[in-house]
């Protein structure tokens, strides 16, 4: 049953304010996850693959080959429910050859200090929060 017309004006503003409040949920909830078809065959194959391999593997009691293939399933399912790797740009060539990554490629046009490669979990979860907490105000 389509919408009325005012329940179209009511949802058509509901998104207007959706994009206003939370521009990078409104992007998330409007990018396509799209997925190839290649993509799908490819894991069940793997999927079917493995079974056969685990079904074979405890039949003629060898344990390795019964591993192999639930790592085989276990991987055709990842390779499913994994996001393609995104293409593009991944930095700009100086004319001294050196390579700088480009603001798509770094995930943005932040200019916040480099993180120390040596940074604990701790560390890096209390940098997190200390960001989260000052978006706030």
């Amino acid at each position: 049953m389509p919408l009325s017309e005012y329940e179209q004006r009511v949802l058509e503003q509901m998104e207007r304010a959706l994009e206003s409040d939370d521009p990078r949920l409104a992007t998330t909830l409007q990018q396509s996850r799209r997925r190839s078809p290649l993509r799908f065959v490819l894991a069940g194959v793997g999927v079917v693959l493995g079974l056969l391999l685990l079904v074979i593997g405890a039949a003629s009691q060898m344990a390795w080959l019964g591993v192999v293939g639930f790592a085989l399933m276990f991987a055709g399912v990842a390779f499913v429910f994994a996001a393609p790797r995104k293409k593009g740009p991944q930095g700009v060539v100086k004319d001294d050859g050196n390579v700088t990554p480009s603001a798509a490629a770094s995930g943005g046009t932040r200019t916040a200090k480099p993180k120390p490669k040596s940074a604990g979990f701790l560390d890096r979860l209390e940098e997190r929060w200390n960001k989260r907490r000052d978006e706030g105000r």
